[in-house]
């Protein structure tokens, strides 16, 4: 299998457990895949690893039918096991080189930044693609102050990995985002929470650049 190729990707959906019950992964799976998001990632905090490897695997099986690489948080384990597409680690997670260890050098291995330094070290570490943020406040991610949008535009000038601005992004700030120099964007509460989640995927992806 060779490794994905995210040069194309704009928009990333994540199917969080905190806001999803678990019997309609589903559905949202399914109706982020019609609206056109491009990676799909399965974030399933504090959850047992049987329940989150059954997850991933009926995930895959829809991601894999529509050829959106399916990406899992935290568990590089599980993502070598279901044969996800790749892993995203954190800050206070295993490095990116133990990770791709872990998942083979055939996987994508994501990592998420909170600063320009933290995203420069994680471009040298090898990772595929990085998350930036949380540029606003955002309940996902309570113990992080948002760093806002005045370090967006450098930090794709110091870093050639795909970036993926992430935190509190919604339709209502997306333009704001793009504005400051986003190319690519994680949604995560304004998905799924929508009224009809494929038509906000819709609607964000036209909106990128």
């Amino acid at each position: 299998m060779a490794r994905a190729d995210l040069s194309g990707c704009r928009l990333y959906g994540i199917v969080d457990l905190n806001y999803v019950d678990a019997s309609g992964v589903r559905t949202i799976t399914e109706q982020l895949l019609t609206g056109g998001v491009d990676i799909v990632q399965l974030r399933a905090k504090d959850r047992d690893a049987a329940e989150i490897e059954q997850l991933a695997r009926q995930m895959h099986e829809q991601t894999r039918e529509r050829d959106v690489p399916l990406i899992i948080n935290d568990h590089p384990d599980i993502a070598r096991a279901t044969g996800a597409e790749g892993v995203h680690v954190g800050q206070d997670d295993v490095a990116v080189a133990a990770a791709r260890s872990a998942i083979g050098n055939d996987r994508i291995a994501g990592k998420s930044t909170h600063s320009i330094a933290q995203a420069v070290a994680a471009a040298g570490e090898g990772a595929d693609y990085i998350g930036f943020g949380p540029l606003f406040a955002t309940p996902t991610k309570p113990d992080y102050e948002p760093i806002g949008l005045d370090d967006v535009a450098e930090v794709h000038r110091l870093v050639a990995l795909p970036i993926f601005c992430i935190g509190g992004i919604k339709l209502q700030n997306l333009a704001r985002v793009v504005a400051a120099g986003a190319q690519r964007v994680v949604i995560v509460s304004g998905l799924l929470r929508a009224n009809d989640v494929a038509e906000y995927a819709r609607q964000a992806k036209a909106m990128l650049p």
